[in-house]
């Protein structure tokens, strides 16, 4: 069945009109033997610094006969991790690449589960540089509609009415978040920004009947996979970037209830409070959710290993922490993605 579908891909991205093609055919047929061999888990990751200490590793393997395969400007790097099948592919940033890339892997390849890692920014209070995290569900969070200045919550979206947009989700409202809103500075008591709706992603599972929408906001990660990940706990982690530089105390792996996802780097004190406050929100970074709703449509497990590198403008007042802290963060990501493949022999 999926030899069939990898012709008909073929088939569906040709130009006709000048007689070429998009993946042309002896790539698909090396998918096809890709995939002949068996099925694999498939490990997305953002950026190539996330992904170097991976493909470093001793735990993983390349295949000595067909390490890559390139398509559409991605390489699907193909090995196994701990005696594991995988094929890893980093997205690049954004949601928009990272879901392009998934669907990519996911109809191209014969996965049978997908994880995702990398680095992330903190909004819990409770957690530090270096610890991992790993949410039980996570949202695209920059999926907004924005409101008219001088309405408010009694008025009606635009398209809401058609059930395009909703209010059920809840609202961040740009004048709670001035300097001063005393009542001495009353002329800062609005803004012309108002405030900006924020709305489930449409989705379209391959479960269900084709353009008949239905929505998400909160995307679970795989039960099973999440229940596993509990093993986790008490792993051991990297603590310092050099023999000056330590972290306060030592990193842990966290599982956590919620990840947010947007096309934002958020390094803003403020915006972290809101996300922590409105969504219970500990994970905040580009592309997860992205993963997140690709696998969620195509019912494939996922999960996501995400390592704090920085506090998302809740720390120094300096800079970001992710300069200094960012290769750990990685390193601990890979640690953590590692043990979990190990796991995986169990599951």
């Amino acid at each position: 069945m999926r030899a069939f579908l990898i012709i008909f891909a073929w088939f569906v991205l040709c130009f006709v009109n000048i007689g070429e093609c998009v993946i042309p055919k002896s790539l698909l047929i090396d998918i096809d033997s890709v995939n002949n061999v068996g099925s694999y888990i498939g490990i997305v990751v953002p950026n190539s610094f996330e992904m170097n200490p991976l493909l470093q590793s001793s735990s993983f393997v390349k295949d000595q006969k067909r390490p890559y395969l390139d398509v559409s400007g991605r390489r699907f790097r193909i090995g196994t991790l701990e005696h594991q099948k995988v094929i890893i592919v980093m997205t690049g940033l954004s949601m928009l690449n990272a879901g392009i890339t998934t669907q990519l892997l996911s109809s191209l390849f014969n996965v049978k589960g997908v994880l995702h890692f990398g680095i992330a920014g903190n909004a819990n209070t409770q957690l530090e540089i270096g610890d991992v995290t790993i949410p039980e569900f996570w949202a695209h969070t920059s999926l907004w509609s924005w409101q008219r200045y001088g309405e408010g919550p009694e008025n009606e979206l635009p398209l809401e009415s058609n059930g395009d947009y909703t209010k059920r989700i809840g609202y961040l409202k740009f004048s709670d978040y001035n300097n001063d809103t005393s009542k001495q500075h009353k002329e800062f008591g609005n803004n012309l920004l108002n405030r900006v709706w924020y709305q489930p992603e449409e989705v379209f599972p391959i479960s269900a009947e084709p353009e008949v929408r239905q929505r998400v906001f909160w995307v679970p990660v795989d039960k099973g996979y999440y229940a596993l990940s509990k093993k986790l706990k008490g792993l051991k982690l990297e603590n310092c970037i050099n023999s000056t530089t330590c972290l306060p105390r030592e990193p842990k792996v966290a599982r956590v209830k919620r990840g947010a996802s947007a096309n934002m780097f958020i390094d803003n004190g403020a915006y972290r409070k809101f996300l922590s406050d409105k969504f219970n929100v500990t994970t905040i970074d580009m592309e997860s959710a992205a993963v997140a709703l690709i696998c969620y449509q195509q019912k494939i497990p996922f999960i996501a290993i995400r390592a704090l590198s920085d506090f998302a403008g809740g720390g120094s007042a300096i800079s970001n922490e992710a300069a200094n802290f960012a290769p750990l963060a990685a390193q601990n990501a890979v640690i953590a993605l590692i043990k979990f493949v190990q796991l995986l022999h169990s599951y």
